[in-house]
Formats: C-alpha cells, structure tokens, sequence
C-alpha cells in the first residue's frame, strides 16, 4: 500500500489563496500538458480527502473524482444521494482507517485537502509527493507544509520543467535507519 499527494502551490509554498480559492491556477498552459496528472492517476485506486475538499469537489461540475472516495471527517453525516455507491465517511485513527481502506482491496491511495495532508504527513504515512510549482506567488494563503512540526526527509525522484515555468517535482520518502 502506497500513499500518494499530487498538488500545486504558488512560488511561495500556498496551495490556496487566504479564503480556500484556487482560481490563480487557472493561468496560460501554452505546453497543453496536465503536468502527468493522468499518468499519476492511473497508479490511484482511491481517493481519501478532507471534509472541506469533499465540500469544494461538490460543487464541481462534472464531480471530479472517477474512483472511490473516502471522506475524513468527525462533522459529516450525509452523502448525496448520487455518490452514495462511491463516498463512505471515515473517521478515527489514520492507520486504523487505512487498514479497514486496504481489506476493501484499495492499495494506491491518492491523498488530498491541506488539512488531510498534514494529518498525514505528521503520522509519517506519505509515501510519494509530486508538487507542481507555479510562477506566481500569493503573498499569503493556505500553506501545504502548515503545523508538521517534525522533520521529514525525503529523495528527489523526478524534475520536469515546462516553457510557462511550472516545475514538477516528485519526491519519496527517505527511510530512516533505526
């Protein structure tokens, strides 16, 4: 079982402007590439998100999410009646729920939500994470690395650079010796 982040931030390290939005990622893509999103999610086989991304995706038209979703929130109590077959809601120990998401046959697990991520990332359980960095910065906003308070060492796997400046960068975790 692997856990996976794909996301993009601005040159200063936000993931979303002050109030949640994500609209400065909408800028000129001259390179017509999705920066290897489809080919990352070929290796997905689900998707644990954040209450509020759930929330945020909800609102999307087409829902973007193909696969199953699994929900991480303590507050949510329905699921809407067409996604029903395709979200369940969990909650409690990280590393209980993803044993119970592993014996339903889930393996590759894309991980997304800043909050979700951190939560993540704190219990040591990010296995691979491709950031995509745009040239633009924010100044202020929601930040992906936000209240980790611990040292994460990881290896650089891949660089891709493109003409309109954004890097993609996938790094791994570094196992540590005991």
């Amino acid at each position: 079982m692997a856990n996976y982040v794909f996301v993009a931030q601005s040159l200063d390290g936000f993931i979303a402007s002050k109030d949640g939005s994500t609209s400065w990622l909408n800028m000129p893509n001259p390179t017509k590439t999705d920066y290897g999103y489809n080919n990352f999610l070929k290796q997905i086989d689900a998707f644990i998100i954040g209450r509020l991304t759930f929330e945020k995706a909800l609102k999307y038209k087409p829902y973007p999410y193909s696969k199953q979703v699994f929900v991480l929130s303590t507050t949510l109590k329905n699921i809407p009646i067409n996604l029903q077959d395709s979200v369940e809601i969990v909650n409690g120990d990280l590393k209980t729920i993803l044993q119970d998401i592993q014996s339903k046959g889930y393996k590759n697990l894309y991980i997304d939500g800043a909050k979700t991520i951190q939560s993540f990332l704190k219990e040591g359980l990010i296995d691979e994470i491709t950031i995509n960095t745009l040239p633009i910065i924010l100044g202020e906003g929601i930040k992906l690395f936000e209240n980790i308070n611990k040292t994460i060492p990881l290896i650089l796997k891949s660089k891709t650079s493109y003409e309109n400046g954004i890097l993609t960068s996938t790094y791994k975790k570094q196992e540590m010796d005991s």
